[in-house]
């Protein structure tokens, strides 16, 4: 049975864990400029600084979640913690580029493993109800929050001491973490091993998928490899379910997504994510480029956002136990395009108090109030013995989701902008080298349209989340959702379903 006689030490651990693998994706983007001059690193490979983590992370989500349901969590999730802290030493340390993109591959492997643990966790230290909704709305702001602190984070560090700290102050954040995890739960391990061609044929067609859309968004859409990787991912990825279907032990159990809210919050929570990393590129773009803020600057610019995020979580964490989820996702979500809308409106020379600023905060109140139901969706129901499953693939979802709104989104940014002026980010660095400030603010019109529409496409896509959210979440009778405890070899489902859980 869940519980624990220290929650808030059990929720400050998982919360810790939690913020710092989601910091980790952008923590590194306002460190790169001095890690190029640091380490001489090519154009080329600076990108892989931060997409080896990107890639790493997205693709093993699936296969760390189930190791935790058969190898035990907290077991599992200690491990991860440890490699992740033996990594960001590496790579705080590392002499060359080499070492360094090797050290974040290893931290994507340790997140992928952490980050689905530390969600099934809380399923089986916290007890049904109060409890565990509340570990649920600081789950939810955290990732919510995650993202924009590693910005602020990150450019603090980097301006005030080193680059090299924004890999080691992991070091004791993993420290605490290890020593918290005496008062986590364990919870019940699923009964079976590992489903190896499972796993193979997942992990590898998630890599394949994270890694065309990354290079799609680097080196276009055309490119040989791009197709060659959307092509073994479309075949691995039509392999894996039918493999799964006739597994014994299935490293995703087939169970999961015959529940109609469960697949529905899936998908919610992969719009999500295409349109708010896709919104962090293009505000972390506009306030460096075209109001001219330094790194810390932007990260300060953030705090609204991470505020906003974290109020609403809370708050929905204590709605989700009086109204049904859609009630609080649908109209989350129309706020979120009522945000990046406003933020559509952006000119070179708007105000940050009277225009950026609110805009952010309404973004992410919206947003915010819809991760816990979407969160909640997902593990309603579930036997413990699948969480980490459950867990993992709502992760993978909005991981590959950012993956996807990042490459296609920019795209759009940059083929807008380069209508109205061409080329217009190398002309803006050329204005900037000449002193020609004739061209760079012809440049800033014209990335700033481009931004504009980069917004809009993030509002296009919250508002069909906004549909999803209404339509397809919490469209069956909420209390009567029968799950099964153990799979039926083959199937994924038993001959005596056991009624479920209610979160």
């Amino acid at each position: 049975m869940p519980g624990t006689r220290h929650p808030g030490i059990a929720l400050a651990v998982l919360a810790a864990a939690y913020l710092m693998v989601v910091l980790d994706a952008t923590i590194m983007n306002v460190a790169l400029p001095s890690i190029q001059a640091s380490l001489k690193v090519s154009a080329e490979n600076l990108a892989w600084v931060v997409n080896a983590y990107a890639l790493a992370f997205g693709g093993l989500l699936l296969l760390g979640g189930r190791a935790g349901d058969l190898f035990g969590r907290r077991r599992v999730f200690r491990a991860g913690i440890a490699a992740f802290a033996l990594a960001s030493l590496l790579g705080g340390l590392a002499p060359n580029s080499g070492l360094l993109i090797a050290a974040r591959v290893v931290q994507g492997i340790a997140a992928a493993v952490a980050a689905p643990t530390t969600l099934s966790l809380i399923a089986t230290t916290f007890t049904e109800g109060k409890e565990r909704n509340r570990a649920m709305g600081v789950y939810a702001a955290m990732a919510g929050v995650g993202s924009t602190l590693g910005l602020l984070l990150g450019g603090l560090l980097t301006e005030y001491l080193d680059w090299r700290w924004v890999l080691l102050v992991n070091i004791p954040i993993a420290t605490g973490v290890l020593l918290g995890t005496v008062v986590l739960g364990e919870g019940d391990r699923a009964k079976g091993k590992l489903d190896i061609p499972g796993a193979a044929t997942g992990t590898a067609g998630l890599l394949a998928l994270v890694y065309a859309i990354t290079r799609g968004g680097e080196s276009g859409w055309g490119d040989g490899l791009t197709l060659a990787c959307f092509a073994a991912a479309a075949v691995q990825l039509a392999v894996f379910p039918v493999i799964q279907a006739r597994s014994r032990y299935p490293l995703l159990p087939p169970r999961l997504l015959q529940d109609r809210n469960r697949v529905g919050a899936y998908a919610t929570m992969f719009l999500v994510g295409v349109g708010m990393f896709a919104a962090f590129y293009f505000l972390t773009l506009y306030m460096q480029q075209v109001l001219g803020y330094s790194a810390v600057q932007t990260g300060l610019a953030y705090l609204p956002f991470s505020l906003g995020v974290s109020l609403m979580a809370g708050i929905g964490a204590k709605l989700a136990v009086k109204v049904p989820p859609r009630l609080l996702v649908a109209p989350g979500m129309a706020v979120a395009v009522a945000g990046m809308l406003w933020l559509s409106r952006l000119t070179p020379h708007s105000s940050y108090t009277t225009e950026l600023m609110p805009a952010m905060f309404v973004a992410a109140v919206g947003l915010g109030i819809t991760f816990v139901p979407l969160t909640l969706s997902v593990l309603r129901g579930v036997d413990e013995t699948d969480s980490g499953s459950a867990s993992a693939l709502l992760n993978t979802t909005q991981q590959v989701g950012g993956a996807v709104g990042l490459a296609t989104l920019a795209t759009l940014s940059n083929a807008v902008a380069n209508q109205r002026l061409p080329d217009a980010d190398e002309v803006y660095f050329t204005g900037l080298r000449t002193r020609d400030f004739t061209l760079v603010e012809r440049a800033v019109d014209a990335m700033t349209h481009g931004y504009a529409w980069g917004f809009i496409g993030s509002a296009l896509v919250f508002a069909v989340g906004m549909l999803m959210g209404a339509v397809v979440i919490d469209a069956g009778k909420r209390n009567r959702t029968r799950v099964p405890r153990q799979a039926a070899p083959g199937t994924g489902w038993t001959h005596q379903p056991s009624r479920s859980r209610e979160l």
